[in-house]
């Protein structure tokens, strides 16, 4: 089995490196958190002192960060681990970022005698946990092939999206999708419930219907409808607003590069944004619904 360097342990990274350790393969951890890292440490990774030690003798570096920023400079900045690496080895980015900042990395992999995937992940929190993750994945497709069974052991899909950036691409799309699925979701559901429909009810009749879709039926925004989904819990641990609203404005910048057209996006953008300067950046994103649910009832936004 391969000896793995993580760095980034949140809600989804945490979860995808368990299921690495319960795949057999030798973990060296790092994260900003402790109480991460000791989740890790306890079930069995090695932990570092910093991302460059994490790295130092791993063969695969996975990196789950929040935005583009931090990926640039975990890997580029003046301590940047690529320069720690040995060459040979092999980072696999799955955070959501920039297309851009996916080759920039990929060009300074390719330097150093690194290979470098993009591959970036859809499925959430509960995918993360039960290894049933999607992964995006662009790059060399023989890069790929090497690639597969550490994949594999955090997901269950993979799908070539094409060269350096494609998955980059590919999930911004799909994130875009999903915000717009969320918020007409939750716009549905609470024009039901202001008119006295029950939930539950009235998810199971869209389900079957030709309204259903994923955040309907795995991720439902009304607490109580469904178990083991963030709205269940207070939208906690789960995707956070603030990060949809991160993946909504690279749509916007990927649209702007392209002249492509998007306004259910941008009316998505807009909504979220609204909602995360109502101070709910930190919450599960399903919790948009807590917008329409206002006007439902007739409070003031």
């Amino acid at each position: 089995m391969s000896h793995i360097a993580f760095i980034g342990l949140g809600n989804m990274g945490g979860p995808m490196a368990l299921n690495l350790l319960k795949a057999g393969h030798v973990l060296s951890v790092f994260d900003l958190s402790s109480s991460a890292l000791t989740v890790l440490a306890e079930a069995g990774a090695g932990v570092a002192s910093s991302a460059r030690d994490a790295v130092a003798d791993a063969a695969i570096v996975v990196s789950m960060l929040p935005a583009s920023r931090h990926v640039e400079q975990l890997y580029l900045g003046e301590d940047g681990i690529i320069q720690g690496m040995r060459p040979g080895a092999l980072i696999l980015e799955c955070s959501t970022i920039a297309a851009a900042s996916a080759r920039k990395v990929a060009l300074a992999a390719a330097a150093a005698d690194i290979g470098m995937l993009d591959a970036p992940v859809s499925g959430g929190t509960g995918g993360a946990i039960a290894g049933t993750l999607t992964f995006m994945v662009g790059g060399p497709s023989q890069v790929l092939d090497s690639a597969m069974p550490v994949l594999l052991a955090m997901g269950k899909n993979v799908f070539h999206a094409g060269e350096h950036g494609a998955g980059q691409l590919a999930k911004i799309c799909n994130n875009m999708l999903l915000g717009i699925l969320m918020a007409g979701t939750s716009e549905a559901l609470a024009l039901g419930m202001a008119n006295g429909l029950d939930p539950k009810v009235l998810s199971d009749i869209m389900s079957k219907s030709s309204g259903r879709n994923w955040t309907l039926e795995l991720y439902n925004p009304v607490p109580g409808v469904m178990d083991n989904v963030p709205a269940s819990r207070g939208y906690r641990g789960g995707f956070g607003v603030d990060l949809m609203l991160k993946d909504l404005g690279l749509a916007a910048e990927a649209a702007a590069g392209s002249a492509s057209p998007i306004p259910l996006g941008d009316v998505a953008r807009a909504l979220y944004a609204e909602h995360s300067q109502s101070g709910s950046g930190q919450l599960d994103f399903s919790s948009i619904i807590e917008r329409f649910r206002a006007v439902g009832a007739g409070e003031a936004q």
